[in-house]
């Protein structure tokens, strides 16, 4: 793997060295870490994902106390983990957990793949949250290319480049992951990518504006984003169901009281159908029931 490194580079050795100094001095104290419950690792991998680490910790206790293992979520009402997961956003990611729960209850396992082709397989669960669950919970080394990592790859090794794509840096993220340092240590080695990427982007630094996958959040309020989630946490308020006309109704409400237009019945219908095709709530008649 040495031949992949850059010519001109800092030597892998030296490296790899540096940097697990620099991310012994920037370790930060997260309650997901040095813990080997694949679940409970994988239940912070999907919700770090578009969240910021301080809005997370008190997201993964509190599901966890109410799902405590694979087969707790998989028994548990579809509505009941939506709840537990307001406030987080981006709810797919909560039905794409209770869905892989759902396969490993069904498969009988009870329980995580242990290899990363089989986590691969689950519903959701991409390359990066796949190395990110066998690195943390198995301690096996990966390539593992979240937004942090990607952020110190970037600001080491292309410092003046721009659009700079994943494929360059995966073969870099491998040399590095897989030498013997770093191989010894997986959690060690990509905490500290973690927590020295973290800190790029705290000093004012954000190099991943240079990746070819870099795109800025659009603005959620007033956004089809936004209203999705309304309506979710609107069904999900009523036990009993909501009928259509109703909900659009409160929608556009709540719309003209943060001084926006009101949502048109094709807009509203597009919404829904696309909720209810995902499995966040069902129809019934007229009635949107949780």
């Amino acid at each position: 793997m040495g031949a992949l490194w850059p010519e001109g580079a800092e030597p892998l050795d030296e490296f790899v060295s540096r940097l697990l100094r620099v991310g012994h001095e920037l370790y930060r104290d997260l309650p997901w870490r040095y813990i080997d419950d694949p679940y409970a690792v994988l239940v912070s991998e999907i919700m770090l994902q578009q969240t910021q680490v301080t809005r997370v910790g008190r997201f993964w206790e509190r599901f966890l106390e109410a799902f405590p293992t694979l087969d707790a979520l998989a028994a548990a009402a579809v509505p009941d983990v939506l709840e537990r997961w307001q406030g987080l956003g981006y709810n797919r990611r909560a039905l794409a957990l209770k869905r892989t729960a759902d396969q490993c209850a069904a498969d009988g396992r009870g329980r995580l793949p242990d290899s990363y082709e089989g986590l691969l397989a689950l519903p959701g669960i991409g390359p990066a949250t796949a190395a990110g669950v066998m690195a943390f919970a198995h301690q096996v080394p990966g390539v593992y290319v979240e937004t942090n990592v990607r952020a110190v790859f970037l600001h080491e090794l292309f410092p003046h480049e721009d659009k700079v794509s994943d494929k360059m840096l995966e073969p870099l993220v491998a040399a590095a992951a897989f030498h013997p340092a770093a191989a010894a240590d997986p959690r060690r080695w990509y905490y500290g990518l973690l927590d020295y990427g973290a800190h790029l982007k705290a000093t004012g630094v954000n190099p991943t504006r240079r990746s070819a996958s870099y795109s800025r959040q659009s603005v959620f309020e007033g956004s089809r984003r936004q209203k999705r989630a309304w309506i979710v946490r609107r069904v999900l308020a009523a036990p009993e169901g909501v009928a259509g006309a109703a909900g659009r109704a409160d929608l556009d409400r709540a719309e003209a009281e943060a001084a926006r237009d009101g949502v048109d019945e094709a807009l509203f219908a597009s919404i829904v159908d696309d909720l209810v095709t995902e499995g966040f709530f069902r129809r019934e008649g007229a009635l949107l029931i949780p």
